[in-house]
């Protein structure tokens, strides 16, 4: 397996922003939980996040949102933070206030400033690194309306600010439970751009099936209910890097979302962190500039975990078996409205790796990755290139 890690000297460094401390979508959303904010204060009691690995996110500008975004709808939603409201046909157009996608106090600002942080990474790592972007991944985002949760898509805006630097080809890898329909589409017609979505099969927004291949610079892995650590560690091993093998990416883009978690409420797979972590081992060695986005998630607890270990697997330190006293102190005062929330197990405080989630390898695993490695592609025109 070809690797990369020997040309990154430099400390991998993590992108975030005090918007996202008290900034919620709502009383009943289900993103209405602390998750970054969480993550930098567990890295920090950690001891795992010294002030010259951290780098505060901008606000991206209007300018900056339109590279994808209309105009006019980039307008729509600033407007819409400042009347904290919209016209019906506003709301209709843009899907904004509509559809679990609310207008709050924060809904231009918070969106456009993880748009900041994915354009950022991608000038950080221009001559190579690692940057952990944990409020990116904002897969969904349409070019003229909200869509998942999603206002603005900050995944297409770091890629395309990688592209505007002359970083080709990318392979983006999406580990969401939910497909990366936004990012796909939008690189449709651009071979500079390969995308692979590995997302439970008929869950929202029911795209992505396996024959999707979006003219041949996509793949999609969809993988049935109860989808264990050993079947991501196969489809990694047997699909995802074939695929980067053949495309020989000058960067990778990782949307890390978490909801394929066990704990999580959001979706029916049963990965444990663990099974995250060992993916991003392996995914952060397959090209020398590699930017790791946040993404879905809605346990406090779990995403907690999860994205912490994240940072710690990029930065190739140990996880504790038991944690200190400060992070499990941290923990301890997460507040989660989900039933879940109201009895929590006792590791979720007190540990950060979950109890493995392995299995056996389903043929309904095995035949998505056949497919996708069947298929014919255009990464091979970048190789011969």
């Amino acid at each position: 397996m070809m690797t990369h890690t020997d040309a990154m000297p430099r400390p991998p460094l993590l992108i975030a922003n005090e918007i996202y401390r008290k900034s919620r979508y709502g009383t009943t959303h289900p993103l209405s939980i602390p998750r970054v904010s969480t993550v930098v204060d567990l890295c920090r009691a950690l001891d795992w996040l010294p002030d010259a690995q951290y780098v505060d996110s901008p606000m991206a500008t209007p300018e900056q949102l339109a590279r994808f975004h209309d105009p006019a709808y980039v307008a729509a939603l600033k407007r819409a933070e400042e009347d904290q409201d919209a016209p019906a046909d506003v709301k209709a157009r843009h899907n904004i206030g509509i559809n679990n996608n609310p207008i709050y106090t924060e809904v231009f600002r918070r969106p456009a400033t993880a748009c900041g942080g994915s354009i950022l990474a991608a000038d950080l790592v221009k001559d190579g690194g690692i940057v952990h972007h944990p409020p990116g991944g904002t897969h969904h985002g349409r070019p003229d309306r909200a869509s998942g949760f999603c206002y603005f898509n900050d995944p297409v805006l770091g890629l395309l600010r990688l592209l505007d630097l002359g970083v080709a080809p990318v392979l983006y890898v999406d580990l969401d439970a939910h497909h990366g329909d936004g990012v796909q589409d939008a690189f449709h017609d651009d071979d500079r751009v390969f995308t692979i979505s590995i997302h439970e099969a008929n869950r929202w927004p029911r795209t992505g099936p396996v024959e999707d291949r979006a003219g041949g610079a996509a793949r999609n892995l969809p993988v049935p209910r109860g989808f264990n650590d050993s079947e991501l560690d196969y489809l990694i091993e047997h699909a995802v890097v074939p695929l980067a093998e053949r495309l020989m990416p000058a960067a990778i883009m990782i949307q890390c979302g978490c909801d394929g978690l066990e704990d999580d409420p959001q979706a029916r797979l049963s990965l444990s962190n663990r099974g995250y972590w060992q993916a991003v081992s392996v995914l952060k060695g397959l090209a020398p500039r590699v930017i790791v986005l946040g993404g879905g998630g809605y346990n406090p607890w779990a995403v907690a975990r999860c994205w912490s270990g994240v940072w710690a697997t990029l930065n190739g330190r140990p996880i504790p078996e038991v944690l200190p006293a400060p992070a499990e102190s941290l923990l301890r005062e997460l507040w989660w409205a989900h039933r879940r929330g109201r009895n929590p197990p006792e590791h979720w405080f007190t540990t950060l790796a979950d109890a493995p989630k392995t299995g056996a390898v389903r043929e309904e695993v095995r035949s998505v990755a056949r497919a996708v490695l069947d298929a014919p592609d255009r990464a091979r025109r970048w190789a011969a290139e």
